[in-house]
């Protein structure tokens, strides 16, 4: 018996590593940049349109993660690995992938790979009683044998229906920059960039891979496709690999250090990439002359861009100098107007001032921001700020419940929201939108409670007892 209790316990970790869900957001953080998002935008939304998909209701998310990944999950959201991007040529390559991930949402496939995984464990639970029988009829060799490969007959199942979808997923995204007018070619340079991890094992690939198993089959067929196209050789536009080559500069000016960036793009490439890729390097190395020196110098090119007078003002509002950073931020919100990023860019330089005047400006701002995007926890911790300076003591509790409701920190959020309903004039719309947050947080509370309980333990009565002796 001591053995087959080893298998049966061998059976459930096994079980449990199965179908353990893989959160693969979880652990990492999102970056948002006003002309990263509106350059991925660009990309994506006429792949979206041709799926059928409507723009508006598909998130795309960057997360900063120097890993090759992209993937998609309920609710119809996008999430690109900077590392992803950063490995993208040119624009082709990368539309090739979010249309890729695009036919995964519009051909249902993460709601159908519940029944993949249904389908492996079925799998592997007939194998594994197949080997649980053999041992308990005494052929302990060959029982444990079978049960060993339980796993694998699950494992085996789930990835040929993976590879289903991943192929089903090509030919839609073949479909899609097809429909736009643009060439399948990317996605199988992609592709074929990264065949050798074919031949890896699975610790050892990219997390994009291990999700999208790879073959030569997915790409010959793919290669098919392109032959019959009519748009096989059309090429990016100069447009778009202008705004993918500035996209990569800037992530690589913030996520690289500046010694990398500085070998990267050399003082003697004076093109408009390697110029902000620098003046975000020498930002990082607190050099604000040379940095302030870089933009200046784009701004001169591009006086009407708003992402250029964007980064100067960070730059001279994170080295301290916010007052300086204001015609700079106003200017930027000007040429992009309504954009929430930089109404909040805006916002963290007048509040600094501490005037009167600014800080109703400022108030104004944040609050047009957070009409945009609710749930921009940066947005309400400076509306806090703003009517913490202003004296608003019950409007500025409010907004730190908020802050903590989007960061779903629930027993803050509601601790906030009860003080400030106590100060709060009674039915007005703060105050009743304080009451939900409550309310929302009393029953996440509770459910977490419950969970940390754990399920109540079986009891029998003495009855049950005698009966199944």
């Amino acid at each position: 018996m001591l053995k087959l209790k080893i298998y049966l316990r061998l059976l459930a970790v096994t079980l449990l590593c199965l179908l353990l869900p893989v959160s693969q957001a979880a652990a990492q953080s999102l970056l948002r940049d006003t002309e990263i998002e509106e350059t991925l935008r660009e990309f994506t939304d006429p792949i979206l349109n041709a799926a059928g998909l409507s723009s508006g209701s598909v998130d795309l998310y960057l997360v900063n993660d120097p890993s090759l990944n992209a993937f998609v999950t309920r609710g119809q959201n996008i999430f690109l690995h900077s590392g992803l991007i950063l490995e993208a040529e040119n624009p082709n390559q990368l539309k090739g992938v979010i249309a890729h991930e695009a036919g995964h949402i519009a051909g249902g496939h993460i709601v159908r790979s519940d029944y993949g995984t249904r389908s492996a464990y079925g799998a592997m639970l007939i194998a594994a009683g197949v080997g649980l029988a053999a041992i308990l009829a005494g052929e302990g060799s060959a029982g444990a044998l079978v049960l060993g490969g339980s796993s694998q007959f699950g494992t085996v199942e789930y990835l040929a229906y993976s590879r289903v979808n991943e192929s089903s997923a090509d030919q839609y995204a073949a479909q899609y920059l097809e429909r736009t007018g643009q060439s399948t070619a990317g996605l199988i340079a992609f592709f074929e960039k990264f065949r050798a991890q074919e031949v890896l094992s699975q610790a050892r690939r990219y997390p994009y891979f291990r999700g999208h198993p790879l073959s030569a089959d997915r790409i010959d067929a793919l290669r098919e496709k392109v032959e019959e196209s009519d748009y096989s050789d059309i090429a990016d536009d100069a447009d778009s690999i202008h705004a993918h080559e500035m996209m990569k500069a800037k992530l690589r000016g913030f996520l690289e250090g500046p010694q990398l960036v500085f070998s990267r793009f050399p003082a003697s490439d004076q093109t408009k990439p390697a110029r902000y890729a620098r003046a975000v390097a020498h930002f990082k190395s607190a050099d604000l002359r040379n940095a302030v020196r870089e933009i200046d110098s784009l701004i001169e090119d591009e006086p009407n861009n708003p992402y250029f007078h964007e980064l100067k003002a960070q730059i001279l509002h994170e080295s301290g100098q916010g007052a300086d950073a204001i015609p700079s931020a106003r200017k930027a919100l000007a040429l992009k107007p309504g954009a929430p990023l930089l109404q909040i860019a805006l916002a963290q330089s007048l509040i600094d001032t501490r005037n009167k005047e600014d800080l109703a400006e400022a108030i104004d701002l944040t609050k047009a921001a957070l009409r945009t995007e609710t749930g921009n926890s940066y947005g309400w911790y400076l509306l806090s700020r703003a009517y913490g300076e202003a004296d608003q003591e019950a409007l500025a509790k409010y907004a730190t419940a908020e802050r903590y409701y989007a960061l779903g920190d629930m027993e803050a959020a509601r601790g906030f929201a009860e003080r400030a309903q106590e100060d709060l004039v009674r039915n007005s719309p703060d105050w009743r939108r304080a009451g939900d947050i409550i309310v929302v947080a009393d029953t996440q509370l509770a459910k977490k409670r419950s969970r940390r309980r754990g399920p109540k333990p079986l009891t029998f009565s003495h009855s049950s007892v005698s009966q199944n002796r």
